[in-house]
């Protein structure tokens, strides 16, 4: 079974900066589209950023694109988001994905995911 495992979450205030990181054991991982989603409560699931398996392309969603930057490292299975000006409105929790083939900023469209990592960023 497919475990991405999330880390890097946590309580920061408004300006501040985290860095969540997803790694997996799974050999594949440098086939995979690696992507960010957040969940805040009682709202849907929704794309923040996405990266192609050679790191040659990414996306960002509007709200955080200048903010956030996703990488990955091939050679560790890991893939990171550095999230920077964090505001208020960022809080949720972050989950990362892979799936097989190119770029999609719908949920539906992903293989694997992990459990989710707690961002909460103060005012």
């Amino acid at each position: 079974q497919v475990q991405l495992v999330e880390s890097g979450g946590g309580l920061v205030q408004a300006g501040g900066s985290l860095r969540l990181s997803c790694a997996t054991s799974e050999r594949t991982f440098s086939s995979w589209y690696m992507a960010w989603f957040r969940q805040a409560p009682g709202k849907e699931r929704e794309f923040v950023a996405g990266i192609n398996w050679s790191a040659s392309t990414t996306y960002y969603a509007g709200s955080v694109k200048g903010r956030f930057t996703i990488s990955r490292d091939n050679a560790k299975n890991t893939a990171n988001l550095q999230m920077n000006s964090l505001k208020p409105e960022d809080t949720a929790v972050h989950y990362c994905a892979a799936k097989r083939g190119g770029y999609s900023s719908s949920p539906d469209r992903y293989d694997y995911w992990g459990q989710g990592t707690q961002v909460t960023v103060s005012s």
